[in-house]
């Protein structure tokens, strides 16, 4: 079965960090005319949260239809009430995801945004400021958050905005006829594009039919890889099938490195260390970031494949999380993106196997221990589907 529907004839603009994705989101929604759906995780209440909810609140003053989800869980519940009543206040339309966990520990960790049916963002990017920890304002980082997004033009905008659609009506209902109306205005717009001839294909994870859609994507990609792999992601805690596929890739001749975010969670560190062993041995190259926060979930494979989302490498991602990635097949997209985790590379510490051979056992145990506490809890909130 194939993972990804990738379509030609689409933009596909690389956005690095909030420096270039809020300017570019803001003046998307400052030019919207009919119609905005907006997904995210995490919105704070800080000068880039302001900034993004007064873009939001003046389309809706000027009669654009606004249609906002937040999580519950990820903006916190004592803000996700103020928004929520700020929002309506301003005429913008806005459901809260799964609030007090009425339908178990999911949670909606996507970021999405769709105007006017010609413009999408998609990516790993809250909507927080890059200059503080993302779950601790209290905390400022040494640098600005390395994260990315992708702003999508041509006829993937359509698949964008059928699932933010999808996603808005699971939270209530949608008219008929309004849905027909859309699609039509959307066939017309991407007839009438004339794009840059640029393959890519938008996966999402939900907990019905796609939950191992882009786990699926992943391991595709890693089976025809023939030169690279570079992964970057914040919390590396992949299931044994995902771990297998990286290890043989190495072991056939591959160059796979993992650029992984350390120093936020000891739990999560654990956890990904005590995986190193094993991927050292089959040749992985492991670089661990150190310079600021890692929350970007990127790889390019065999230049050629590339993705950018909000899915990472873990189980709860992988397995529970609501998620979205945009996979594109483009050389220039690739490169693109290439540079940038190759620089992080070169920014990161690389880990070597003789270090873990002379680590103690009680440290050891705690490794061990942190990953069988990890994946009980993802047996429990995943049905059994971790492994």
């Amino acid at each position: 079965m194939r993972s990804v529907n990738f379509l030609a004839n689409n933009e596909i603009e690389l956005l690095y960090c909030g420096t270039e994705y809020f300017p570019a989101l803001i003046a998307a929604i400052d030019a919207a005319q009919y119609e905005i759906y907006f997904e995210t995780y995490i919105f704070a209440d800080d000068e880039t949260g302001q900034a993004v909810q007064g873009a939001l609140m003046r389309a809706a003053a000027r009669g654009v239809q606004v249609r906002m989800i937040t999580d519950w869980f990820g903006t916190g519940r004592h803000r996700v009430d103020r928004l929520h009543a700020q929002l309506l206040e301003a005429r913008v339309e806005h459901r809260i995801f799964n609030p007090w966990f009425r339908r178990g520990m999911t949670r909606t960790h996507r970021k999405i945004c769709v105007v006017d049916h010609g413009i999408a963002f998609v990516g790993g990017i809250n909507i927080n400021d890059d200059l503080f920890c993302d779950y601790d304002h209290n905390i400022a980082l040494a640098a600005p958050r390395w994260d990315f997004a992708v702003a999508v033009r041509g006829p993937l905008v359509a698949n964008i905005q059928r699932e933010a659609e999808a996603q808005w009506a699971r939270q209530g209902k949608l008219g008929l006829f309004k849905r027909i109306s859309l699609y039509r205005d959307l066939r017309k717009l991407n007839k009438a594009a004339n794009r840059a001839m640029v393959q890519a294909g938008f996966v999402v994870r939900d907990n019905l039919r796609n939950r191992v859609t882009i786990q699926r994507a992943y391991l595709q990609a890693l089976g025809r890889a023939r030169r690279s792999v570079l992964l970057a992601n914040p919390y590396f805690a992949p299931g044994r099938k995902f771990r297998r596929a990286l290890a043989a890739t190495a072991e056939r001749g591959v160059e796979v490195v993992l650029l992984i975010g350390v120093g936020e969670f000891w739990l999560q560190d654990a956890v990904a260390h005590s995986f190193y062993p094993k991927l050292l041995a089959a040749g992985v190259k492991v670089v661990e970031y150190h310079k600021t926060q890692l929350h970007a979930k990127v790889a390019v494979i065999d230049d050629n494949w590339a993705t950018v989302g909000s899915s990472n490498v873990d189980g709860l991602s992988l397995f529970l999380n609501q998620e979205a990635n945009v996979v594109v097949k483009d050389a220039v997209f690739a490169r693109s993106l290439r540079a940038h985790i190759e620089q992080a590379i070169a920014d990161g510490v690389v880990v070597h196997a003789h270090e873990f051979a002379n680590v103690g056992r009680w440290r050891r145990l705690g490794y061990g221990l942190a990953y069988m506490g990890y994946k009980l809890l993802m047996r429990i909130f995943a049905v059994g589907k971790y492994a």
